[in-house]
């Protein structure tokens, strides 16, 4: 079996509206290690926040159910999963245009889907009435120069080796400084 990612996550947690800020925390923490940006944390966050709102509000409608969040790393890029098995759009295309809502009256303002599309690369909608939502997004997280030169020093066991033994050079050297 090959790998097709370099890292993941998986967590399930009710559709109760106070998990929507679990799951925008563990997003970013899980996404710390590609070292983003403030922005490219927040636009994140705000993506999560609103796919998750989405299943809570629109999916499952004040019934508990299961909210289901992956998070992959590929290289540089984030991919988010979050899906539901609550009662699914009937319309796509409708419910992703701006100010469309199936909630006015919790004055809700119908821009979920024009807010995830403006912070992440890449997102898609699936739905089947009475199954369920999955939405999958993607971003890029821009490497810094800092993270271009640990890539390019970084090449192979060999410089792994040398790492090891420069740690350890440094441990004898502080030791003798005590």
């Amino acid at each position: 079996m090959t790998k097709a990612f370099d890292n993941e996550m998986k967590i399930e947690f009710l559709s109760k509206s106070n998990n929507e800020a679990f799951a925008r925390i563990a997003v970013a923490a899980f996404i710390a290690q590609l070292d983003p940006t403030i922005e490219e944390i927040s636009d994140i966050k705000t993506a999560v926040s609103e796919a998750v709102t989405n299943s809570i509000i629109h999916g499952y409608e004040g019934k508990v159910g299961i909210v289901k969040l992956v998070c992959k790393i590929v290289q540089n890029e984030v991919f988010i999963e979050i899906s539901d098995t609550g009662k699914g759009i009937e319309n796509i295309e409708i419910a992703k245009q701006p100010l469309f809502t199936t909630k006015s009256n919790l004055e809700r303002s119908g821009m979920g889907f024009t807010i995830m599309e403006s912070f992440m690369d890449n997102v898609e909608v699936e739905s089947v009435l009475g199954y369920g939502t999955k939405i999958t997004m993607s971003k890029k997280i821009k490497i810094n120069s800092s993270q271009e030169k640990d890539l390019e020093n970084f090449s192979g066991e060999e410089s792994l080796k040398d790492l090891k033994n420069s740690d350890v050079r440094g441990e004898e050297t502080c030791m003798k400084m005590i």
